[in-house]
């Protein structure tokens, strides 16, 4: 057996492996989750949960709980909820007095405090409650931001147990390592944020100068999400997706007024033109470091190629063209022949997805548009959320 300072030391350890991994996840939902699971494995807890201060509310944000998981065919979840932030709560005394909360059972505890235990909630849930362990998450300005809470520590045959005390210290700094990793979260999802506020505005530039609208860049760049998720891929990529596709169209800014605007259809040397604007869009982009420019250059350069090699600029086919221009070219089509504007009606949705199917193979990958199939109804959603203003849409 382990003495107790080998014990301590491989606590230690872990704790800086845990810390390491939380500097590395940057989305927020998956962040927090992540907290919870690895305070668990570190105290052995059955359960726990996390808390986030907004104002004067508390946001109780996750929930897990391993006995009724496997009780569970899906898993178990507890909804998401706000509650006033006051001392009449277990996490909400914590997070306003900055005390760790270190309780045996949670059925014994005492008048003199002024929080207590919600047994309805045990009993809605057949779950019993015993040892609780709940600590502030101070960040490195010691402002609270939440509250971390465990619960139900066992010991090596399963059996509930309280919390030992010497835990305590070791657990409130995992808790602090997870307040800065959320700052830092939250810090990076501003800047994306900003990022692609900036993305928007310069692509729309390009698009009001073809009639088209900000709301047509925010679809089609939702679309192209929900193609790439249904497709498997990473979490990171989707974003990229999304962060970059709204550029496809931003070479058009170099096209001379008389064939962009021409209210006709454009003949074959204005459709030459007009066509340069994937190689303008490309050239404008490049040369930049930044993973989301070289990404926004590639969907620029390629998104009118198509599957069958009869698109432009350089008429490359299948697989040659890259994966995140052959998404964008679905859903940048689909939003076009969807949507209304002020030179052509939308044209019904039977009729659109009459043309996709026909293009499965020809224009389209067969693959984006099996995917694209599947998130339909999300598409839908969109397209009716982000209706287009000033008489381009009803």
């Amino acid at each position: 057996m382990a003495s107790d300072a080998e014990q301590v030391r491989q606590q230690l350890l872990r704790l800086n492996r845990i810390g390491i991994a939380l500097t590395s996840v940057h989305d927020l939902s998956e962040l927090l989750e992540m907290i919870v699971s690895e305070a668990r494995g570190f105290t052995r807890s059955d359960a726990g949960s996390l808390y986030i201060v907004d104002g004067e509310d508390l946001q109780f944000v996750v929930s897990q709980n391993e006995t009724l998981d496997r009780r569970t065919e899906d898993g178990f979840q507890l909804k998401t909820q706000t509650f006033p932030l006051t001392k009449q709560s277990i996490a909400g005394y914590v997070a306003l007095t900055g005390e760790t909360v270190n309780i045996p059972d949670a059925y014994a505890i005492p008048d003199s405090v002024p929080y207590g235990h919600r047994r309805e909630v045990d009993e809605k849930l057949g779950y019993r409650t015993r040892s609780i362990l709940a600590m502030p998450m101070t960040d490195h300005e010691d402002k609270i931001i939440g509250v971390l809470q465990l619960i139900n520590s066992l010991n090596h045959d399963g059996e509930p147990v309280a919390f030992e005390a010497e835990i305590e210290d070791l657990v409130l700094s995992l808790a602090s390592q997870a307040a800065v990793a959320i700052n830092n979260a939250r810090l990076t999802a501003k800047i994306k944020e900003a990022h692609m506020d900036t993305i928007f505005r310069l692509a729309a530039a390009a698009e009001f100068r073809d009639h088209d609208t900000a709301m047509h860049l925010e679809r089609m760049s939702r679309y192209s999400a929900f193609i790439a998720e249904a497709m498997g891929l990473p979490r990171a990529e989707v974003e990229l997706i999304r962060m970059s596709s709204p550029m496809h169209d931003v070479g058009k800014i170099g096209i001379p007024d008389a064939i962009l605007l021409k209210p006709g259809r454009l003949d074959a040397e204005e459709r030459k033109v007009m066509e340069t604007h994937a190689t303008i869009g490309a050239s404008l982009l490049s040369g930049s470091e930044a993973e989301i420019m070289r990404a926004s250059e590639t969907v620029a350069a390629m998104h009118h190629e198509k599957w069958n090699g009869k698109g432009y600029p350089n008429g490359i086919e299948g697989e040659k063209i890259h994966l995140h221009a052959r998404i964008v070219a679905l859903a940048d089509v689909f939003d076009a022949l969807s949507s209304k504007r002020c030179y052509k009606a939308a044209m019904p949705l039977e009729k659109v997805m009459a043309i996709v199917k026909e293009e499965r193979g020809e224009h389209f990958d067969p693959q984006v548009v099996d995917a694209f199939m599947t998130v339909l109804d999300r598409a839908l959603e969109v397209r009716d959320r982000f209706v287009d203003t000033g008489g381009e849409a009803e």
